[in-house]
């Protein structure tokens, strides 16, 4: 799939020109950087993928739905609501227990952010974008996810064309958990496939 387009997520030199405003308007004392990066931090981690959290959630409830979902990943995501700008043509991807699914751009920084908000730095810095296509084992190793040997990992390169979400595997002990309850254990990273469904130990989930 070609990757031949204006690299609407290339914003390396915005963010410079941002960066300069930012000094500047800091130095005159009008902004508090600190707030700034709160800001960005919570519709980065926060507020943003929590669309994709629902979206996992109700697939992991809703045989039906995971079904639309696999089929036509962008059509049952805007049933949610969610789609826009960069978020047009989607393929969901599943993880298994056979394969465990992996996303990056390896031009650019193509991602979706209608259901997974702001891009991470890291999903847009070089050394992700060339060494998960190279040593994918190893660079889950470095965020903390060990895969047993056996698994596969499959990397999907996204493009203006087609963006990618991961469904990552339901944790075990979470029958009969509502979709609110189930999308508390769905980080962004589990999206992206750089990291697993939370444990449900791992967090405290409202009864």
């Amino acid at each position: 799939m070609s990757h031949d387009h204006d690299h609407d997520n290339e914003l390396d030199p915005f963010a410079a020109r941002v960066r300069a405003l930012e000094t500047i308007l800091t130095e005159k004392g009008l902004i508090d950087p600190a707030a700034i990066d709160v800001i960005v931090d919570t519709y980065e981690t926060k507020i943003g993928p929590r669309n994709g959290a629902r979206v996992v959630a109700k697939a992991w409830s809703d045989p039906a739905y995971a079904e639309w979902l696999k089929r036509d990943a962008t059509k049952a995501i805007a049933s949610l609501s969610y789609s826009g700008r960069q978020g047009e043509h989607m393929q969901a991807v599943f993880n298994t227990d056979e394969t465990h699914n992996l996303v990056v751009c390896t031009l650019c920084s193509c991602y979706p952010w209608s259901v997974l908000g702001l891009p991470p730095v890291w999903y847009k810095a070089p050394p992700y974008r060339s060494r998960a296509v190279i040593d994918p084992r190893g660079v889950l190793e470095e965020f903390g996810l060990t895969l047993p040997a056996e698994k596969k990992i499959r990397v999907w390169d996204s493009t203006a064309e087609l963006r990618y979400l991961v469904v990552p595997m339901r944790p075990d002990g979470t029958e009969g958990w509502s979709e609110d309850q189930l999308a508390e254990l769905v980080s962004r990273d589990a999206m992206i496939g750089t990291a697993v469904a939370k444990e449900p130990g791992t967090k405290k989930v409202p009864a």
